[in-house]
């Protein structure tokens, strides 16, 4: 118990993180006026992927764990981004 590293994280960083997120939510709601036929998922898509790796990295505390945990959720993420790209070949090419 003795060997729990405690980190703080500054306002500052938790304001940018927010920033951040709203600035790519309000990208993701514009990129919708734009026609860009099946790529409007597909940006939306890899959007919604930056925001999910921004809450993982610090409201997850992936940033401040052991690598291994980093190394785990990389695989993860890695088996699901070949599962989204099969999904996306298989919608193009109907």
């Amino acid at each position: 118990m003795s060997d729990e590293k405690i980190h703080i994280s500054p306002y500052k960083s938790h304001i940018m993180v927010l920033l951040g997120l709203i600035v790519l939510t309000v990208i993701t709601v514009l990129i919708t006026s734009v026609e860009m036929g099946p790529y409007n998922t597909t940006a939306a898509m890899i959007i919604a992927s930056i925001k999910g790796a921004i809450v993982l990295l610090y409201f997850m505390h992936l940033r401040f764990d052991q690598k291994i945990y980093g190394i785990m959720v990389a695989i993860v993420v890695a088996i699901f981004a070949a599962v989204i790209v099969v999904t996306f070949f298989d919608y193009l090419y109907r």
